[in-house]
């Protein structure tokens, strides 16, 4: 596959080879997501082919046809570009530095200034959540959860009541996120419960929303696939048009993947893939209670790895650290491409290739910003599949060994 040609037309091709079509029936495939009629296949196989070549970008109106195709989303193959400076927005915007914002919250009353800060800092800090050390973000987390709280005590218009109460949910999931990160379950689920009261009190439905989400999460490293389904459900109650509605269907669509169940979970992720579908791009990719579109292949590759569609989890897999990786090799998204690499190493196995596997495996555990659970949880599916193909190869249990070894307290150091 030549790499001359732009990332999305390799993407077009790889894609339809992980499904075994030809470039008709990719045609075909395209003409049912299609609400009018198409050209003639003659007409259509010329095109698709100046498409695979990338010699020409895809219409507005063939985009999301091609994404859905696929079972993906329009930005993830086509995806927008653009990241923020979160430290020169908050000086940009209200002129002040991290001390300033501090000083001015002792002040009996906060003017709009202070506020535009407060909230531009409980963005950035969202925003750090892939990047920074976990210890170091839940200190700094902690710490402004803890100002943003002790401005309840101060006068308050309404609106601002509601606004310190918002920021004080994001906080508190921000923290939950990273002491589950870290291993400590029980601080994560009471900071979580936090949360979820913070968000009621406010009535944020997306706040609320994410304090399910984290449940299902937290269920799913557990192996508690039908309380996966039960926080799922709750969620959607609450938060059926927000944003983290797309990530609730994507748990919903791994506990069925679990389960064994591949039509229910194709259900949950085409339903999750229609909603984000039908969002507007997002201003800060980089927020973590934002779905962004190339997420969604993440969670897909998930699901197809469980399922053992293993064309289509390399694939999925390869893309996700594509797009997680930026051109001087920097991981922007250093977790989710230790779980693609261990997708690979999962695939790799189960085709006979010890040595790609645990090479993968090894090299998805190296990595300085790491959730815990998670990493073990997929670790784990690697480890079964090489334990019971290649149980007394050397290899194997060195591999064991180092995940023996990281599943201990202080396995991260």
């Amino acid at each position: 596959m030549s790499l001359d040609r732009p990332a999305w037309a390799r993407r077009i091709a790889a894609e339809r080879d992980a499904r075994d079509w030809s470039q008709a029936d990719a045609i075909g495939a395209l003409r049912a997501h299609s609400p009018k009629k198409l050209p003639d296949n003659a007409t259509m196989l010329r095109q698709w082919k100046r498409w695979e070549s990338g010699e020409v970008v895809p219409s507005d109106f063939y985009q999301p046809l091609i994404a859905a195709t696929f079972g993906t989303v329009t930005h993830a193959l086509f995806p927008l570009t653009g990241r923020r400076d979160g430290n020169a927005e908050i000086v940009a915007v209200s002129g002040m530095e991290t001390l300033d914002i501090v000083s001015r919250l002792q002040a009996s009353d906060v003017d709009n200034a202070t506020m535009d800060a407060l909230r531009i800092t409980t963005d950035r800090l969202c925003s750090e959540y892939a990047l920074l050390p976990s210890a170091q973000l839940a200190v700094e987390g902690r710490q402004w959860l803890k100002r943003v709280v002790g401005l309840q005590s101060q006068r308050l218009t309404l609106s601002q009541h509601r606004e310190v109460l918002s920021m004080a949910g994001w906080l508190a999931l921000l923290v939950g996120c990273v002491e589950y990160d870290m291993g400590d379950r029980r601080a994560a689920e009471s900071t979580r419960r936090a949360a979820l009261s913070l968000g009621t009190e406010a009535e944020h439905a997306g706040i609320q929303g994410w304090a399910h989400e984290m449940r299902a999460w937290f269920a799913i490293t557990t192996g508690d696939y039908r309380g996966v389904l039960a926080a799922a459900s709750a969620g959607g109650e609450v938060a059926a048009h927000q944003g983290v509605a797309v990530q609730l269907a994507a748990q919903e669509a791994k506990a069925w993947a679990r389960l064994g169940d591949r039509r229910q979970a194709e259900v949950s992720l085409d339903r999750g893939r229609r909603l984000l579908e039908g969002m507007p791009y997002p201003e800060n990719l980089d927020n973590h209670f934002v779905v962004d579109p190339a997420k969604y292949d993440f969670y897909a590759m998930d699901c197809y790895r469980m399922l053992g569609e293993n064309k289509m989890a390399r694939n999925l897999a390869e893309e996700v650290i594509r797009a997680g990786t930026d051109y001087d090799g920097t991981e922007r998204s250093p977790m989710r491409i230790a779980e693609a690499r261990l997708t690979l190493g999962v695939v790799a196995a189960r085709e006979g290739d010890l040595e790609s596997a645990v090479n993968y495996g090894e090299w998805a555990l190296r990595g300085e910003r790491q959730s815990l659970p998670s990493l073990l949880a997929v670790s784990r599916e690697l480890a079964t599949v090489v334990s019971k193909q290649y149980a007394e190869e050397p290899a194997t249990r060195s591999y064991l060994d180092r995940l023996t070894a990281l599943s201990k307290p202080g396995g991260l150091s």
